[in-house]
């Protein structure tokens, strides 16, 4: 009887110890404490600071000019119109041109896409190379590729100038095209090799024991596994480049001028009535490509930058 009594004893033991263990476990954490309100009452004037530039924004470029002029920049538009919207991308003057933003927008489009493939394609392969395919000078190379990160822009405006002209493609989207390319490679090197040096080794060595070469393991095994890296990349480089315009004012000239250049003459414009109106729709229509970009993608950018992007 002592031998069939033991398993429910036992039982009842095992029981009684695993409520007492509960009962000595961490209290849950209400939801309203000093704590919690610090952190979300930072949170929400961080958002406040930061959204209602774009508010005021949105609201004045939504209003006529007599409204505007009543200087309440914070209330919605008593009568909404979106006739500025239509000026600002179609009709407004930028020097000699009266076509608004539509011809800068396209301008942007051309030199955005391609200096985007061009430069993440090229610094992949760099960061590929420099992790998984060490050649004689790799660690040279990469420490000149860094210090070209560190180098103000400002101080290669002018030997980029002399190139470009060398080479017969000053004034050009190519020209422009080329330059943003180079000097998106350094950066875009390191994320990327940063982030190659996260993924298992044992992939990349039981590829080469399988007889996969150098492309056939970047194309087969690290791309698929390098999405996250590739959207902050495209991010971070469409928002650079879109939003260029140093670049844009020195190396093109005013039918190719981007989106940001001509967004300057709108603005900064002495011709006529200033009309706020129109220059805030003008802003919010140039900015509207980078904050689509992150919104679509910005997930996978939060992914990229948590799985290695910035690790040593």
């Amino acid at each position: 009887m002592s031998d069939t009594a033991l398993p429910g004893s036992a039982a009842g033991v095992s029981s009684a110890s695993a409520e007492m263990t509960g009962a000595r476990g961490a209290k849950p954490q209400r939801r309203i404490s000093p704590r919690n309100i610090m952190i979300y009452g930072t949170l929400f004037v961080v958002c406040v600071y930061y959204a209602l530039p774009l508010w005021v924004m949105i609201m004045t470029s939504l209003k006529g000019m007599p409204e505007v002029r009543l200087g309440n920049i914070f209330a919605p538009p008593m009568e909404v119109t979106f006739q500025p919207w239509v000026k600002a991308w179609a009709e407004a003057c930028t020097g000699l041109n009266c076509d608004g933003l539509s011809r800068g927008f396209w301008n942007s489009a051309r030199i955005t896409i391609p200096s985007v493939v061009v430069s993440i394609l090229i610094a992949s392969i760099n960061g590929y190379a420099l992790i998984n395919w060490k050649f004689k000078g790799s660690d040279i190379f990469f420490t000149i590729l860094i210090f070209g990160s560190f180098i103000p822009y400002q101080v290669m405006l002018y030997p980029m100038v002399i190139l470009l002209r060398e080479l017969g493609i000053y004034g050009t989207l190519q020209g422009l095209v080329l330059v943003h390319s180079i000097f998106g490679m350094p950066i875009l090197t390191l994320l990327f090799r940063n982030y190659f040096s996260s993924l298992p080794e044992e992939l990349f060595k039981a590829a080469r024991v399988d007889g996969a070469g150098f492309w056939r393991i970047y194309f087969q095994i690290m791309l698929p596994m390098s999405i996250p890296i590739f959207v902050v990349a495209i991010i971070l480089q469409v928002t650079g480049i879109w939003n260029d315009f140093l670049f844009g004012v020195v190396f093109t000239k005013p039918e190719l001028y981007p989106m940001t250049v001509q967004l300057n003459n709108i603005v900064n414009s002495v011709q006529g009535v200033k009309e706020y109106n129109v220059n805030m729709a003008a802003t919010v229509l140039t900015g509207l490509v980078p904050l689509f970009v992150y919104f679509v993608s910005g997930r996978l950018f939060v992914r990229g930058i948590a799985a290695g992007a910035v690790k040593g």
